[in-house]
């Protein structure tokens, strides 16, 4: 009896883990969530009236972008949407890291289904909160609507007082939006499908890794909006 009970355990743990295999990402489809969130940096940036301030984006310590989450309703919660970021580092910006976005009160948005979202982390702490396992919005780390326009406003709050700036675009419209309560965790499993082995958030946002040639394009966003802001700005 206690044999058959055994088989029956590894049965079933077999099984379980068919299904996460069944559920695991290809790198096709990482390197497409890398190329979506690559083009919405192009398409922000292309409206500068509407886009993220040169000040913003000069005072960035990391940029993370959730490309396309799919959503409807009266009240929303960003569930499994899954991003990517790149953080500064003394040879510039990182290799990008993975994670995923779940839960959190976007406010009334009626009849939306595809969000864009942006991320701008200020300083180091910000940084940090990307490395570590698991920070949720509001509640570990302050984040706020961020400005949108040529130039941020004279209140500096934005640069003082909050560690993420928030924004989303929808439907072609783009603004800074709050996020209230939405748990941001890394995404181990895009990490390893995107890299082909283990590769840590910390060790990519640290700049210990090269940067692979398939994120050169995003990175080359990244850079291009701040040029494209700092053009804006002296028009």
């Amino acid at each position: 009896m206690v044999g058959c009970m055994k088989r029956f355990v590894a049965f079933v743990a077999l099984l379980g883990l068919g299904a996460a295999s069944a559920f695991a990402e290809t790198r096709e489809e990482v390197q497409n969530r890398v190329d979506n969130a690559t083009a919405v940096l192009h398409e922000i940036m292309a409206a500068p009236d509407k886009g993220i301030p040169q000040e913003v984006l000069e005072h960035a310590k990391c940029i993370a972008v959730v490309p396309h989450m799919i959503k409807g309703g009266l009240v929303f919660g960003a569930e499994n949407g899954k991003g990517l970021a790149t953080c500064r580092t003394k040879n510039g910006w990182s290799a990008p890291a993975f994670f995923a976005i779940t839960g959190g009160s976007w406010g009334l948005q009626i009849g939306v289904e595809g969000v864009d979202l942006v991320m701008i982390f200020q300083g180091d702490t910000g940084m940090q909160r990307l490395i570590s396992a698991k920070f949720q919005l509001g509640a570990d780390a302050s984040a706020a609507a961020g400005p949108v326009g040529r130039h941020a406003t004279a209140n500096t709050d934005w640069k003082l007082n909050t560690e993420i700036l928030t924004y989303s675009r929808a439907k072609g419209a783009f603004a800074g939006i709050t996020l209230t309560g939405a748990d941001v965790r890394r995404d181990d499993d895009s990490m390893g499908a995107f890299y082909g082995h283990h590769v840590t958030t910390r060790s990519a946002l640290l700049g210990e890794i090269a940067v692979p040639a398939s994120a050169e394009r995003f990175l080359n966003a990244v850079r291009g909006a701040k040029e494209d802001a700092h053009v804006a700005a002296e028009k």
